[in-house]
């Protein structure tokens, strides 16, 4: 669950990256990935650390009906807490 909100967020800032920068059909995005656990609830006890696999799969389903759908998403664990859009490929 929280992969797939992780997810959510990630295509939330894809979308409005790609309509400001008026890029046309994303080849592909490298995203970096740093230890992100997330609660569900906000008990911390509750936390989970985000799987990548399920990750992938939350994006392409998320991105399925969007300009996306095509998009190649490469995920790159890192250092740190937290995530960033490293690059966007277009045609």
């Amino acid at each position: 669950m929280h992969d797939f909100l992780l997810a959510k967020e990630i295509i939330q800032e894809l979308e409005q990256i790609v309509q400001k920068k008026g890029l046309n059909k994303p080849k592909s995005v490298d995203i970096e990935i740093g230890s992100i656990t997330l609660t569900h609830d906000g008990i911390p006890e509750h936390a989970q650390e985000i799987n990548l696999e399920n990750l992938k799969f939350g994006l392409k389903s998320i991105a399925k009906n969007t300009i996306l759908k095509d998009t190649l998403f490469k995920i790159k664990k890192t250092k740190g807490d937290d995530w960033k859009i490293v690059n966007i490929e277009t045609d």
